[in-house]
C-alpha cells in the first residue's frame, strides 16, 4: 500500500497544522493546531476530530507555534495515547505554549458559554507522551514508519519531518513551517530531496520581502520615527522568535547609538520564559555566527533599560510610568495576551505607534488594523485606532515567494521528489506558488483540498486516493 496523505488543516487556511499520513499498518499525524482568525474560537476549534484520535499510533510536531501544537491536548483528551515525538527545543517551547493557553482557553470558553477546549489535566495528561528526536536521525515511530527531522529555520527547533514507509521505501516529508532565511539567529533552511512528495507552507507564496540589511535599516528608521513622534510604541509579537528578534536589534541599536534609550518592558511571561529557552538551546541549535556571538556577551537578548513583567501586578505597574516606552507583549496578532491592555489604552492616542512584526490571519484583529479598520475590537471591546500603524512584513519568520522557490528547487534537485503539495497558505498564495514552481522549476504542484486524499507511491506522481 502507497502511502496516504489527507489534509485536516491548513490546506486553503494558515492555520490550523493537521495532516493525517496513512499506510496498511500506521496512522501518524503531522501536527495538531489551533485554526486562528476571525471567529476561530467559536467554529472548528471546538469541533470533535474528523477521524478517530485512539486510532493515531503517533504524532510528529514540526514546531512549537500554537497553530501547529495548540490542539494537541484536546487530542489526548478524545483518546489519543500514541507518542508525541519532536525536537528538544520544541518540547520546551511546547510545553509552555499549552501551559499558557488553559487559562486563556478558559476565559474564551466563559464568554462564549461553553466547555474549555481543555484543562490542565489534558494537558498534564499530554506531557508524558512526548519523546525528542535529534535532526538527522532516522527514527521508528509507528509500526513499519520512520521519521527524519531536518532544520527549517523558522524558529528555534522548528523541523520538516520525512516519513517513510519501510515496506517499500515510499515517501512524504512535510515542511511546517519555513524560515525566513538567512535569520540572525537560526541557521537557514534545508531542503528535502530525499522523497517521493514534499508538501511544503505557502504563506508569503506570492509576496517578497525585504532583504536582511533592508529589514534591519527599516525597522531601526521606523522605530526612530515613532520615538521622535513622542507616543508610546507597541509591538504586538509572537512570543516565539519574534519577541527574540526584537530584543537582539533593539539591544543593537541602543549599544551602537542608532536609537535613543528609552525604557522597554517585555510584558508578556510566555515570552520571558520562552527567551530562557533560546538562551538554554542556543549554544546547539544557533547558527554559528550566534553562537560565538552569544559565548562573548553572555546574552542576546538584554540591555540594562529592559524590565521584564512576569506578574500581572509588574505589568499593571507599567501604566504608571509616564515616559515615552516601548512596550513589547503578545499575542502577535493582537487576539489576547496582555498587548490587549496596552492597545485598549494607548490606540486612541495619535502619538501611539503600533509596529507589527509579523503575519496577521484574516479576521485578527491584526489584520484588521492592516487592512486600515479604524475601530477593532480587543478583548470583547471596540477600540478606536488612531495611532499610526506601521507593518514591517520583512520580520515574518516565514520565508517569502523567492525563498520558498529556492526551498521547492532544492527538493527538486536529484529527481527523487516527483509531487510538491502546496499548503498552509491562503488559497490565493497556494495557487501563485504552486503555479511558480510549475513554470520556472518544472515541477508537480499540487493545491490540496481540506479532507482530500492523496496517494503517494515510490517513483511516481501523486493521483488522488
Amino acid at each position: 500500500m502507497a502511502l496516504t496523505l489527507t489534509p485536516y488543516g491548513a490546506a486553503g487556511t494558515v492555520t490550523g497544522s493537521n495532516f493525517m499520513i496513512e499506510t496498511d499498518k500506521a496512522k501518524v499525524l503531522v501536527d495538531c493546531g489551533m485554526e486562528q482568525g476571525a471567529d476561530f474560537c467559536e467554529k472548528a476549534m471546538y469541533e470533535k476530530f474528523p477521524y478517530d484520535p485512539s486510532a493515531v499510533d503517533a504524532l510528529v510536531l514540526t514546531h512549537a507555534h500554537l497553530d501547529h501544537v495548540g490542539r494537541i491536548p484536546k487530542l489526548v483528551k478524545e483518546g489519543f495515547r500514541g507518542k508525541l515525538y519532536m525536537t528538544e527545543p520544541t518540547k520546551d517551547l511546547a510545553e509552555l505554549i499549552l501551559q499558557d493557553s488553559v487559562g486563556i482557553l478558559f476565559e474564551d470558553a466563559k464568554h462564549l458559554g461553553v466547555d474549555p477546549l481543555f484543562t490542565q489535566d489534558d494537558v498534564d495528561a499530554t506531557l508524558p507522551l512526548i519523546e525528542t528526536i535529534p535532526y538527522h536521525e532516522e527514527k521508528e515511530i509507528a509500526p513499519g514508519m520512520t521519521a527524519y527531522l531536518r532544520d527549517t529555520g523558522h524558529i528555534l527547533g522548528s523541523a520538516s519531518v520525512r516519513l517513510t514507509d519501510t515496506a517499500d521505501s515510499s515517501s512524504l516529508a512535510l515542511t511546517g513551517d519555513i524560515g525566513n532565511s538567512p535569520s540572525p539567529l537560526l541557521p537557514d533552511f534545508e531542503p528535502v530531496s530525499d522523497a517521493d512528495a514534499v508538501l511544503m507552507e505557502s504563506v508569503y507564496g506570492n509576496r517578497l520581502h525585504p532583504d536582511e540589511k533592508g529589514r534591519v535599516e527599516h525597522l531601526r528608521d521606523t522605530l526612530k520615527a515613532a520615538i521622535d513622534r513622542g507616543g508610546n510604541i507597541l509591538i504586538p509579537a509572537f512570543s516565539i522568535e519574534r519577541t527574540q528578534l526584537m530584543l537582539y536589534e533593539l539591544s543593537n541599536f541602543f549599544e551602537d547609538g542608532s536609537l535613543p534609550k528609552i525604557p522597554v518592558y517585555l510584558d508578556s511571561p510566555l515570552a520571558i520564559n520562552v527567551t530562557r529557552v533560546y538562551e538554554k538551546w542556543g549554544a546547539n541549535y544557533f547558527k554559528q555566527a550566534a553562537e560565538k556571538e552569544m559565548k562573548q556577551e553572555g546574552s542576546l537578548f538584554e540591555f540594562p533599560f529592559l524590565t521584564k513583567t512576569l506578574s500581572r501586578d509588574e505589568s499593571k505597574e507599567i501604566a504608571n510610568d509616564h515616559r515615552q516606552k516601548i512596550i513589547i507583549a503578545g499575542a502577535g496578532m493582537s487576539h489576547g495576551g496582555r498587548i490587549g491592555i496596552w492597545e485598549e489604552k494607548y490606540l486612541p492616542d495619535t502619538k501611539t505607534s503600533l509596529i507589527i512584526v509579523g503575519y496577521q490571519a484574516p479576521g485578527s484583529p491584526g489584520r484588521r488594523m492592516v487592512e486600515g479598520d479604524k475601530k477593532v475590537t480587543i478583548r470583547h471591546r471596540d477600540v478606536d485606532v488612531r495611532a499610526h500603524v506601521e507593518i514591517l512584513e520583512g520580520w515574518s519568520g516565514h520565508a517569502d515567494r523567492d525563498g520558498l522557490l529556492r526551498f521547492a528547487e532544492g527538493c527538486l534537485k536529484g529527481g527523487r521528489v516527483k509531487t510538491i503539495f502546496v499548503a498552509i497558505g491562503e488559497p490565493s498564495a497556494e495557487r501563485f506558488l504552486a503555479q511558480r514552481i510549475h513554470d520556472y522549476l518544472g515541477g508537480h504542484a499540487v493545491v490540496p483540498e481540506a479532507q482530500e486524499s492523496w496517494s503517494i507511491t515510490k517513483g511516481e506522481e501523486a493521483r488522488k486516493a
